[in-house]
């Protein structure tokens, strides 16, 4: 499985995600929640920010089953899905994922064919990643 690459902006996020807890960052002076992370508001272009704890609930926006895989490391997990899930109390942020049967399932764990746009989801960790489950 592949490790996420870390800058300084999106480093907290990683570190919440270990912990078991999904955060996204917000603008501490307009409360405008964002991602991805970055220095800067893109609405009031203040540099002050901090980290949100969000339900970890959404709704599949959008999903995909590679076919052949795109990275050789998956590979042997064909065919698995890749989700971009809307965030419930962030319906403007998009997170990238895969929907497993139950956390730390392996990737290819979900029959691609239960995947419907607009499907519940909600967020399990497996080794300090971020999974989704069908709700």
């Amino acid at each position: 499985m592949l490790t996420p690459v870390t800058d300084a902006d999106g480093a907290p996020f990683w570190e919440y995600a270990a912990q078991g807890e999904l955060r996204v960052q917000a603008c501490a002076d307009c409360a405008e929640l964002r991602f991805p992370p970055r220095p800067c508001c893109p609405h009031c272009q203040s540099f002050a920010s901090e980290w949100r704890a969000v339900s970890g609930r959404g709704r599949i926006w959008s999903y995909v089953v590679p076919h052949p895989p795109l990275l050789p490391a998956y590979a042997e997990q064909a065919p698995y899905n890749v989700v971009v899930v809307e965030l419930e109390d962030a319906p403007r942020i998009r997170l990238v994922g895969n929907v497993v049967g139950r956390a730390g399932d392996a990737l290819n764990s979900l029959d691609p064919g239960r995947l419907r746009i607009g499907a519940r989801v909600h967020v399990v960790f497996a080794g300090g990643l971020p999974q989704w489950v069908l709700s």
